[in-house]
């Protein structure tokens, strides 16, 4: 193997992504929450930050953003979507990079597939399959 690819982490992210990343991901929560983008669909919503990926060429960040309480986010994301040249230029001068990365909003989904879990697992078939047989006695 050529000495200049580098095994990647577990997640697939190298240490250098994931800081970045996280970097982006503190810049772009303290833009949010200073209030410096002026757009009524944004000053109505506090919106957080979970998660931003990083290519691996740190040229394009994936911001996941999730208003509180979870409504409205198609709005939030066309509003920030609206900002997107602002912010990008915020994070530029908030991060030392060579290059400003391009920046993309998406809703964060977790949540959703956290509560579609959850009830899974309190259907009465899963829970007859998690209850303890009184044969194994």
């Amino acid at each position: 193997m050529p000495r200049h690819h580098r095994k990647e982490s577990v997640s697939g992210a190298s240490q250098r992504q994931l800081r970045v990343a996280e970097t982006v991901r503190h810049a772009i929560a303290d833009i949010l929450t200073q209030g410096l983008v002026h757009d009524p669909v944004l000053e109505g919503h506090l919106v957080t930050v979970p998660e931003v990926r990083m290519s691996a060429d740190l040229k394009l960040a994936t911001i996941y953003v999730m208003p509180l309480g979870g409504r409205d986010t198609a709005d939030v994301i066309e509003a920030l979507d609206r900002n997107r040249r602002f912010l990008r230029g915020e994070i530029a001068r908030r991060v030392n990079l060579k290059f400003a990365p391009d920046i993309r909003f998406r809703a964060d989904e977790r949540f959703d597939e956290a509560e579609r879990i959850e009830k899974l697992l309190r259907t009465p078939a899963v829970q007859r399959d998690l209850a303890p047989d009184s044969d194994e006695s």
